[in-house]
C-alpha cells in the first residue's frame, strides 16, 4: 500500500497543496548581518520635532518635543522655556521641558492575511516579507533607535510595542515567525487600507514607516492604473508626516505561469475557482500580461502616494535585491520623500 510522504518532504509544495504550519525561513537567516554592514538606509525625512542636523542617534541635548511642565528654577532654566499658559493658571512660572527627538522610530506594519501564506520557490511571501523587515531594521538601526510592529491578520491587527536594541529587534522577529499562519477564506473587517490608516493614527510620532505586503485586495480585479487602489490614499496619508517604504513580496509563479496542463486557480481569500488549461500559450500569454497589469498598476499607484518601493521575488538572493535599492536610495531618496507644499519636513 503506497503511504504518503510527511508533510516535510514537499518542501516548496507544502505552501501550495495547504496551509504551512511552520516558518521556511530560521531565525538566524532572517538578514545576514555581514552583508549589511557596510550598508545604511537613508534617512531624509525630518523625524518628530524640527531637527537640527541629520539622525545621529542618540545624543546630549534639550531636544525639540516638548515634555511635562515644572517650576521654573532661577539660574538655571532659559526664560524663553517658560511656559506662559501654564504659569498664568497656577501664578507661579512654569516652563516646559522638551525630548530629545533625534533618536529614529522605526513601524513596520507586515500582512500575513491567506494571500501572504504562498510559495512556490522554498519560501512563502509572508517569510520573505519577514525577511525584509529584519533585513531593514538592521539597516536602519542605530544606538538609542526604536524599531516596532504591527501584525495584519484578516481579523485584527496585532501591535508589537516599539523597544530599543538588537536583542529587542531579534525578539520582534521570533514573534513575527511564530504568529499563527491564517487559514484560506478566513474573513474579518481588517483590510490593508483600514490597517495603514491605523498605523497612520496611532503611530503620530514621526520617522521611518515600512508598509510589507503583496497589496492585492480580495476581490479587486481591476487592472486599469488611472482607478486608485483602496490602499492608496491612507498610503500617501502616512508618507505626510513619515519617511514610507512599501516592500512588495511576489511569487514566481503569480506573475509566470508554468505550463503544466490543466490547472486550478485557487484564491485563497475568496470563492474563486477556476480551471485553466496552462497547455494552451495563448491562455498563458493571457494570464502573464493580466498578472503584469496587475503588478504595473501596484507599482503606479505607490508612485503616486510618494512612497520608496521594493519588490521582493521568492525565486532571487532577497539581500541582494535590498542592497540594491539601498544604493540606488540613496541617490532619490530626497526627491521621492519631498513632503508636499506646505508640510515640513
Amino acid at each position: 500500500m503506497f503511504a504518503a510522504p510527511p508533510e516535510e518532504a514537499y518542501g516548496a509544495a507544502s505552501s501550495v497543496l495547504g496551509t504551512p504550519t511552520q516558518p521556511t525561513i530560521p531565525l538566524n537567516k532572517l538578514a545576514p548581518e555581514a552583508a549589511l554592514r557596510r550598508l545604511e538606509l537613508a534617512i531624509v525625512r525630518r523625524l518628530e520635532g524640527f531637527l537640527h542636523g541629520d539622525h545621529l542617534g542618540l545624543l546630549p541635548g534639550p531636544g525639540s518635543e516638548t515634555n511635562e511642565a515644572r517650576l521654573y528654577q532661577p539660574g538655571q532654566d532659559d526664560v524663553r522655556r517658560i511656559d506662559w499658559a501654564v504659569t498664568a493658571r497656577t501664578s507661579a512660572p512654569h516652563v516646559r521641558d522638551t525630548i530629545s527627538d533625534r533618536e529614529l522610530e522605526v513601524w513596520a506594519l507586515l500582512d500575513v492575511t491567506p494571500s501572504m501564506n504562498w510559495g512556490t520557490e522554498g519560501v512563502t511571501k509572508r517569510d520573505l516579507g519577514i525577511a525584509a523587515v529584519a533585513t531593514i531594521g538592521f539597516l536602519s538601526q542605530r544606538v538609542g533607535d526604536r524599531f516596532g510592529g504591527y501584525i495584519m491578520r484578516p481579523d485584527q491587527i496585532r501591535r508589537l510595542p516599539a523597544v530599543a536594541g538588537r536583542s529587542a529587534l531579534y525578539g520582534i522577529l521570533r514573534k513575527m515567525l511564530t504568529e499563527p499562519f491564517v487559514p484560506d477564506h478566513a474573513s474579518g473587517p481588517m483590510s490593508l487600507a483600514a490597517a495603514v490608516e491605523q498605523l497612520s493614527r496611532t503611530q503620530r510620532r514621526r520617522g521611518l514607516r515600512v508598509v510589507v505586503s503583496d497589496f492585492l485586495t480580495p476581490g479587486d480585479h481591476e487592472l486599469d492604473p488611472n482607478v486608485e487602489p483602496e490602499w492608496e490614499r491612507p498610503m500617501r496619508r502616512l508618507g505626510v508626516r513619515n519617511q514610507v517604504l512599501a516592500v512588495e513580496v511576489v511569487d514566481t509563479r503569480e506573475i509566470e505561469f508554468p505550463d503544466v496542463g490543466d490547472m486550478l486557480i485557487r484564491d485563497p481569500e475568496t470563492s474563486f475557482e477556476r480551471y485553466v488549461n496552462t497547455a494552451d500559450p495563448a491562455a498563458r500569454a493571457r494570464m502573464d500580461a493580466a498578472s503584469a497589469a496587475q503588478r504595473e498598476r501596484i507599482r503606479i499607484a505607490l508612485r503616486r502616494a510618494g512612497v520608496g518601493h521594493i519588490q521582493l521575488r521568492t525565486d532571487r538572493d532577497w539581500v541582494a535585491d535590498i542592497a540594491r535599492f539601498v544604493l540606488a536610495y540613496r541617490r532619490v531618496a530626497s526627491m521621492l520623500h519631498a513632503p508636499p507644499q506646505g508640510v515640513t519636513k
